[in-house]
């Protein structure tokens, strides 16, 4: 018999998606969620979130009567940042060939193919999959097939719909209070707003994120920005040599840093 799963990623969307199949009246037989880790120590999210998908677990288990199941990869995304780039079998050299994989803007996204989509497809196989897409994010319909839904896309829930179903449910994740976007603290898809926040907050992830930078060939951003450039940028901001809420060019990085070199030597 084929089971019916819900793909859990603790957004609002895909946590709507409780409401929705109950709206519906669809079946739903298992809920499984793919944890990612940065390291074999520390966790890809951050600690507000640990707290609570705990939380958001509970609350599942008592309502719907069904313990989410987290699953994941063999390995960290440490460990595949620092994997060795091989030779594609028949095509030649890749060319990131006999260097790391580094950052994964310019090696194609491994990080969420190897650390996510692989191990749901793993864990959800030969099952009707429920995924988070809400009835206005038409440009991702092109994913929904026979075994892939959207209970939100069928009842016509918008994104709207679902942050007030998740405030109503007391289960609206934290990370959108600082962010409209969740995932991992390390996501080279981040806004310079929830990477000023990391620095402050967690100078310890900050601190291991400048060291991946160090060893990236490639950059952290596809314009060619590092994580070492945010940090001179947010740096500025603290010795007060930028407004963090004026425009900003990137061009000028440069001169003031010269300007500040200056002024720390009275010249």
């Amino acid at each position: 018999m084929t089971q019916h799963v819900l793909s859990l990623s603790y957004g609002k969307d895909s946590l709507a998606c409780l409401g929705a199949i109950e709206e519906l009246g669809w079946p739903l037989d298992r809920i499984v969620h793919a944890e990612v880790w940065a390291t074999e120590e520390i966790p890809a999210d951050l600690p507000p979130m640990v707290e609570f998908k705990a939380k958001a677990d509970a609350i599942i288990k008592e309502r719907w009567g069904i313990e989410v199941e987290h699953v994941r990869g063999k390995r960290t995304y440490e460990e595949c940042f620092y994997l060795v780039c091989g030779q594609r079998r028949g095509k030649g050299k890749s060319k990131c060939s006999g260097k790391i994989y580094g950052w994964p803007f310019h090696n194609g996204p491994w990080c969420n193919s190897s650390l996510k989509r692989h191990v749901l497809n793993k864990a959800t196989k030969g099952s009707v999959q429920y995924l988070g897409i809400a009835e206005d994010e038409t440009h991702r319909y092109h994913v929904l097939s026979d075994t892939k839904k959207s209970p939100l896309v069928e009842a016509g829930w918008t994104e709207a719909d679902c942050r007030q179903w998740c405030e109503e449910n007391d289960l609206l994740s934290p990370i959108y209070t600082t962010a409209t976007r969740g995932g991992c603290w390390f996501c080279h898809n981040q806004g310079k707003g929830q990477l000023r926040l990391l620095r402050r907050n967690y100078p310890e992830y900050w601190a291991l994120m400048l060291k991946w930078d160090l060893d990236s060939h490639a950059t952290f951003k596809d314009d060619g920005r590092t994580v070492h450039d945010f940090d001179r940028r947010f740096q500025m901001e603290d010795e007060g040599l930028i407004d963090p809420k004026a425009p900003f060019r990137w061009d000028s990085l440069g001169k003031e840093l010269n300007y500040s070199l200056f002024a720390q030597e009275g010249l």
